[in-house]
C-alpha cells in the first residue's frame, strides 16, 4: 500500500517535472525527493532504521542507512485520508484515544503490517516521550534492538559532551548492526553539505522576512522539519537553492499581491496534515503564514574536523530540544524578526509538548505584543475536525488584529 503510494508520487511528480524542465518548481523537487525516501523505505534491500524527529539523519545517510522519523508516517497516512482506519485500529487494540494520533496512526499501520520492518531504531528524548514508547513498542513488537538519545535541555559543555559521547556511541551502535563502520570522509562530505543547506536556508528565512513577503501560506508548510531527511546530500543543497531561486524569482517579476498580507502570523510547531483548507481560509482573510516556528537555522556551521560534537550542539540548539523559556525566547526573536502580527497554535490533541505550555506561549509572545490563537485540534486525525467552530475562530482572530 505504502510502496504503490510513494512509487505512484514519485512517477506523478517526475512525469510533471519533465513536462516543465526550464520552470524552478521548487515545491515539486522537494516532494520528488521526500517521496524517494518514502519509496525507499518500503523497499526491503534498504537498510532501515526508524527514528525520532531531531536523530541527525546527515551521519545516518553516510553510513548508507535510509532513515527516517515515525512521525514521517502518521502525516503522510493524515494526507492520503487513511489515518483514521489506522487510528481505529490501535485504539481497539487498547491503545489510549487521548495519546498523540501521529503516533496511534504508526501504531496502528504496525498492527496492520503496513510499518516496514527496521534494521533498527533509534530513539531520542527530544522532542518527546511519546515518540519514544511508540519506538520502544516498535522494537519489541518487531524484535529489534532500540537506542536512545538522551538530549539535555541546556548548551552547558557538561550537556554537550554527554551528548556527544552518546553520539559516538550511536554511531558503534549503527556499524554493528550494518557491518559497516562509519567513513570519516562520507561525514565529512555530509557536514559539507549540510553547511552549505544552512547558508542557503539562511537566505530563505531572510527573504521570507521580507515585507511584503514572497512566500504564500503553502509554500514552506513544515520545512523546517522535514528538510532534515535530506540535509547532508547534494540533493538538499539543490532542494535549498531551488526554494532560494523561487522567492528571488517572485520578488523580481513582482508576483507577490500585497493584499494577500494584511496580517502576518507564525504558525507554531506543526500544520494540519488532511486536506482542511485552513491556508485558504487564512489567505481569504488577508493573513499570510511567514514563518513555522522551526524554520529556523539555530545552529553553528559543522565542524567536519570535530563532527560529533558538531552535531551534538546542533540536535540541542533546535526549538524542540530547548527548555520552555528558551523555546519561548526563540518565538519572541521570530516574532520581531518577522514583524509578527500574531501567531496560530494547533494545539494538536494528545501533544503534552505542545498543548502542555499553550500558556506559557501565550503569556510569553503577549509579552511582544504578539496575540496568539489557540486551536483545539487534532493535526491528523480528521474526525475531530469541527470545520465550522474553526472558521468561527479564526474569524474572530482576524477581526481582532485589524
Amino acid at each position: 500500500m505504502m510502496y504503490d503510494y510513494f512509487k505512484n508520487m514519485v512517477d506523478g511528480v517526475s512525469q510533471k517535472l519533465l513536462q516543465d524542465p526550464d520552470s524552478i518548481n521548487a515545491k515539486k523537487k522537494y516532494v520528488l525527493e521526500i517521496a524517494k525516501i518514502g519509496q525507499k523505505l518500503y523497499t526491503r534491500d534498504e537498510k532501515i532504521a526508524w527514528c525520532g524527529v531531531t536523530i541527525p539523519f546527515d551521519l545516518l545517510n553516510s553510513m548508507g542507512v535510509t532513515s527516517c522519523f515515525v512521525e514521517f508516517v502518521g502525516a503522510m497516512l493524515s494526507s492520503n485520508e487513511t489515518a483514521p482506519i489506522f487510528i481505529k485500529e490501535a485504539e481497539d487494540s487498547g491503545y489510549a484515544p487521548d495519546s498523540c494520533a501521529y503516533h496511534r496512526a504508526v501504531t496502528g499501520a504496525m498492527l496492520k503490517d503496513i510499518m516496514p520492518e527496521p534494521d533498527f531504531i533509534i530513539g531520542s528524548s527530544s522532542p518527546c516521550t511519546a515518540g519514544l514508547a511508540v519506538m520502544e513498542d516498535m522494537a519489541r513488537r518487531f524484535k529489534k534492538d532500540f537506542f536512545i538519545l538522551n538530549v539535555p535541555q541546556n548548551n552547558s559543555k557538561e550537556s554537550i559532551k554527554f551528548l556527544t559521547d552518546q553520539i559516538k556511541e550511536m554511531t558503534r551502535f549503527i556499524t554493528a548492526h550494518t557491518q559497516k563502520p562509519l567513513s570519516m570522509e562520507k561525514l565529512g562530505r555530509a557536514l559539507e553539505f549540510f553547511n552549505e543547506s544552512s547558508l542557503i536556508l539562511k537566505d530563505i528565512y531572510n527573504l521570507a522576512k521580507q515585507t511584503p513577503s514572497p512566500v504564500d501560506n503553502k509554500l514552506l508548510k513544515d520545512f523546517g522539519t522535514v528538510i532534515g531527511l535530506i540535509m547532508g546530500t547534494r540533493e538538499g543543497v539543490e532542494i535549498c537553492q531551488a526554494f532560494k531561486d523561487e522567492l528571488i524569482d517572485r520578488i523580481e517579476s513582482q508576483k507577490i499581491d500585497p493584499s494577500k498580507e494584511k496580517i502576518r502570523i507564525m504558525w507554531i510547531q506543526n500544520r494540519i496534515q488532511y486536506k482542511f483548507p485552513i491556508e485558504k481560509m487564512l489567505e481569504d482573510f488577508g493573513v499570510k503564514i511567514v514563518v513555522d516556528e522551526l524554520n529556523d537555522v539555530t545552529w553553528e556551521p559543522m565542524d567536519p574536523d570535530n563532527p560529533f560534537e558538531s552535531i551534538a550542539k546542533r540536535i540541542i540548539s533546535i526549538p524542540y530540544s530547548l527548555g520552555t523559556n528558551e523555546r519561548i525566547a526563540h518565538m519572541q526573536l521570530l516574532a520581531r524578526e518577522y514583524k509578527l502580527d500574531g501567531a496560530i497554535n494547533p494545539c494538536h490533541w494528545g501533544c503534552r509538548q505542545g498543548t502542555g505550555v499553550r500558556g506559557l506561549t501565550t503569556r510569553g509572545l503577549k509579552d511582544v505584543n504578539v496575540p496568539v490563537l489557540n486551536l483545539e485540534i487534532d493535526c491528523v486525525d480528521s474526525r475531530n475536525l469541527a470545520q465550522g467552530q474553526i472558521e468561527t475562530r479564526l474569524e474572530a482572530f482576524v477581526e481582532m488584529l485589524t
